[in-house]
């Protein structure tokens, strides 16, 4: 069975990954107070060869700029400390184990699949009730990638903008939380 919902997509898809996080700050007025002092020295080289995809810019630099937090109490959003991309790859490896066997039990009608097949869904975030959100990797350009939300409710949808914007505009409203609760705009260091 198929339980897509449908797609939903900004008013503009935003490019600048500057921008982008300011509207999430916007968004989540809390979020500012969590910067770090400085970007964080995560070695994207690292990341990127041992998950073997180079990875959005807006999301790179979501990770440089704040530590590992959660929105609404629900979403939970962050990247590798500083010396841990190894560990924190292991982990988003096992996260994609978990990611197979959904695709596997989702039959929908377009297959989907767990990175790193070509087009596969690598995971970006997730929630304390068991939601995955999900790079779609296709079109080949990190900065084109767009999200796919899986609910632990069996549910899909995508969203055509990318991973920060989502957040940005499913705390302010922008976009309809299908399948998942209204997210509030707190936000807690992880």
């Amino acid at each position: 069975m198929d339980d897509f919902a449908g797609t939903q997509a900004p008013v503009r898809r935003m490019t600048d990954p500057i921008e982008i996080v300011g509207e999430l700050e916007s968004a989540v007025p809390g979020l500012a107070e969590l910067r770090l002092p400085k970007p964080s020295s995560i070695s994207r080289q690292v990341v990127e060869a041992d998950l073997g995809v180079a990875l959005p810019a807006d999301s790179r630099l979501l990770c440089e700029l704040y530590p590992p937090f959660v929105l609404g109490d629900f979403l939970g959003v962050g990247g590798p400390d500083p010396g841990g991309e190894h560990s924190w790859v292991q982990g988003t490896r096992e996260t994609l184990e978990i990611i197979a066997e959904w695709c596997e039990e989702a039959e929908p009608a377009v297959p989907l699949h767990a990175h790193p097949a070509p087009g596969g869904l690598p995971p970006w975030a997730d929630s304390n009730r068991g939601d995955f959100f999900l790079w779609t990797t296709n079109p080949a350009r990190p900065q084109d990638w767009t999200v796919t939300v899986a609910s632990r409710s069996s549910a899909r949808w995508h969203y055509t903008g990318g991973a920060v914007q989502f957040l940005a505009d499913l705390v302010s409203g922008a976009v309809e939380p299908w399948a998942l609760p209204t997210i509030r705009p707190s936000v807690v260091a992880w």
